[in-house]
Formats: structure tokens, C-alpha cells, sequence
């Protein structure tokens, strides 16, 4: 594999205009960081057979419901993609590598190759900013429809949101407008990431989750929140000048005051033991 191509996606993915994102092939070049030896390549030509084919059901695709059907058999019947119940924590979930490999996956990484299909197709598909359980919205003449990419397709009603939004944060709570807004390619990239790195620091792995949030930050360079994050992984693995460089970033990015003087503080503390 040409190990600068993955480099290259990564560096355009952290400086082109959101909409200018190719999503699903920069999900493939965040999956190389864990796989540096694999080629790129058939994971590409994967992704145009889910156009190609998805192009070829869809001649008479007119409508919403009818574009959702051809997806669903594309993605669902034809290649099996649906999401892994068994081993959900699994961090292969989330590298889109080994979710082409095992058509199993995480919402958010089956949304990213829904999307793909659909976006080959001039098609209207977007993520929506709903809490806990990625989602899709795809749109035709008006016409709208929720998709939950996790179960092929599923085309979600008001009342199955209802249902799923309380089996995530209880039974009092209401669904809100905010959480069909829609949400941008990096945002989706980002929600990617972000499940490996809490699964990395739930199991201890200070490092992957460090190497999660500049992962991150290679692709969404103004995202502030993964610069304090890093900068506190790198002080608690003892990474000093790392830590520092990571929190002064931070500093000069942020507006938010009271993690301005944790991280002024902790930079302090941090050139004290290098000293």
C-alpha cells in the first residue's frame, strides 16, 4: 500500500470545507492507522460496488420510500450489513476496514457506508444529532424519513424514536426538536472516533485513547475539546511536552474559563517536573 495515500485523506479531510468531506473514505483512512499494512484499495472498490449496485436497483427510484427499499437490499440483503448485536464493544465495530470485512458493525459506521450509497446517487441522506444511537434522515420532494442503519434500513416512526430515545435515558424523558438537526461529515467522523476512545479508556488503554483524539484532531483541527482531553492523557502517561503542547493548544483555542485555568495550572505543574 502507498502509506502516504491514508496520510493524504486524512490532511485534506483537516482542511477542506465540511461538505467537501468524502466521509466514508476518510473513514477508511482513520481505520489504516490501526491497520498500516492493509491496502486501501479493495475497501475502495467495495465502496463503488455499494454505489455501482445500489445505482442499478435505483433506475426507478423516484421517491423516499422506494430509494430507502433499494438501500435496504443493497446494503442489507445483498451484502449483509447489519449491526453487531453480539460483541458491540468490540472496537473492530468501529473501524470501517473490519466492518466491510465483517458486515457487522456500529450505527455510526453503517450510517457512513448508507451514506456513501446514497450520496453516489445525488441522493438527499444525512446524519441527525440524535442522542446515544446514530441515525440517518433521507429526504425526496418534501418527503422525509429516519433510518436507523443499525437494523437495515429501518425506517424509525415517531413513536419507535419515542421508544428508543427512553431506552437510552429513561422513561420521563421527551424527545427534542435539536436532536433531528442535522450534523456535518466531520461531526460524524468525530462520533466515529469518540466510540474508540472511550472504549479504549474503559479498558485501561491510555494510549490508543490518546491516539484516538489525534485522530481527531488531524481531521477537525479546530475541535477544542480533543486538545484538553489529549493534553490529559499525555500528563497521565507522563508524556510532558506532549501534555503541554497539547493544553497550550487548547488555551489559545478556548473560551471556556474554568477548563482555561485547569489547563493553565496543570501546564505550570508540568513544566515544574520538567524542570
Amino acid at each position: 500500500m502507498n502509506s502516504t495515500e491514508p496520510e493524504k485523506i486524512l490532511t485534506q479531510a483537516g482542511v477542506c470545507a465540511d461538505q467537501d468531506v468524502d466521509i466514508a473514505l476518510t473513514a477508511l483512512a482513520l481505520a489504516a492507522i490501526d491497520r498500516p499494512r492493509v491496502s486501501l484499495d479493495r475497501y475502495r472498490r467495495h465502496l463503488d460496488d455499494l454505489a455501482g449496485d445500489t445505482a442499478r436497483l435505483a433506475i426507478d427510484a423516484d421517491d423516499v420510500v422506494s430509494r430507502v427499499s433499494v438501500l435496504a437490499d443493497v446494503l442489507g440483503n445483498a451484502y449483509g450489513y447489519e449491526g453487531d448485536r453480539v460483541t458491540y464493544d468490540d472496537l473492530q465495530n468501529a473501524n470501517l476496514m473490519r466492518v466491510i470485512d465483517r458486515r457487522r458493525g456500529l450505527p455510526v459506521a453503517l450510517g457512513i457506508l448508507y451514506m456513501h450509497a446514497a450520496r453516489a446517487q445525488g441522493w438527499s441522506m444525512v446524519g441527525i444529532n440524535f442522542p446515544g444511537h446514530f441515525l440517518l434522515r433521507m429526504e425526496s420532494d418534501g418527503d422525509r424519513v429516519i433510518l436507523d442503519p443499525f437494523e437495515p434500513a429501518r425506517r424509525l416512526e415517531a413513536n419507535d424514536l419515542r421508544k428508543l430515545y427512553r431506552r437510552l435515558a429513561g422513561e420521563d424523558a421527551e424527545l427534542e426538536t435539536r436532536f433531528f438537526d442535522a450534523v456535518g461529515n466531520r461531526e460524524i467522523l468525530l462520533r466515529l472516533q469518540n466510540n474508540i476512545k472511550s472504549r479504549a479508556l474503559r479498558s485501561g488503554d491510555v494510549v490508543r485513547a490518546a491516539g484516538a483524539l489525534k485522530s481527531m484532531i488531524r481531521i477537525a483541527p479546530e475541535h477544542i475539546n480533543a486538545w484538553y482531553e489529549l493534553g490529559l492523557l499525555e500528563a497521565q502517561a507522563d508524556n510532558l511536552r506532549a501534555a503541554i503542547t497539547a493544553l497550550e493548544m487548547f488555551l489559545n483555542k478556548s473560551d471556556h474559563n474554568a477548563a482555561k485555568h485547569h489547563a493553565a495550572t496543570l501546564i505550570q505543574e508540568l513544566h515544574t517536573k520538567l524542570n
